[in-house]
């Protein structure tokens, strides 16, 4: 929502981001209940013109730009070898931990999935998931498609149980500057409603 409120661009609303959890850090418990359980967090950051993947870890961090074709993120870090911006201390910090030689290819999610809260089991399938429906509609997404994506139960996307999706958002951003942005959210905790 800073990110919205500061920034013209998506670019710059990942800046917005970085520079404030390099500052403040994030954390919260993820529950309503007083069960205590967090993790560290993925954003999709999408303008007219560009988009980002910015994936985190503590106040660690690492972003890709999206070249094209299809991008999801889930409850687990996807970012890999493609970093193009990072923490500045992102690869001096997984070393001095004895998470990465600093002689190999470094990939950001191997390197600091381990460490994060994040790893359930259930989210690689849910990432897989999310992948293989964009995959399908590839070339052909509409806001009707990705509605129906983000309330399929069946992939484990539209979660519901002790781990629910609680909204879903669908925005439309054509790149001619002349028409309008549209954006759908959910106006009940559960997107297939």
């Amino acid at each position: 929502r800073l990110g919205l409120e500061r920034a013209d661009t998506a670019e710059k609303a990942l800046s917005v981001i970085v520079d404030l959890l390099e500052k403040y850090g994030q954390g919260g418990n993820c529950m309503e209940s007083n069960m205590a359980f967090t993790y560290h967090n993925s954003f999709l950051i999408a303008d007219r013109k560009e988009a980002w993947v910015l994936e985190t870890s503590g106040k660690y961090w690492a972003a890709e730009k999206v070249e094209g074709g299809i991008r999801n993120i889930s409850n687990q870090l996807s970012i890999t070898t493609k970093i193009d911006r990072e923490h500045p201390e992102l690869k001096e910090y997984a070393k001095s931990n004895g998470w990465w030689d600093g002689e190999k290819e470094f990939d950001f999610a191997a390197t600091y999935s381990y460490v994060n809260t994040a790893r359930m089991t259930t989210s690689g399938g849910r990432y897989c998931e999310g992948y293989k429906l964009l995959n399908k509609h590839k070339g052909s997404i509409t806001s009707e498609i990705m509605m129906e994506i983000l309330r399929d139960k069946e992939s484990g996307i539209n979660m519901e149980g002790g781990f629910m999706t609680t909204g879903s958002m669908v925005s439309v951003l054509p790149q001619q500057p002349n028409l309008p942005c549209i954006h759908f959210f959910t106006g009940t905790p559960d997107p297939a409603r």
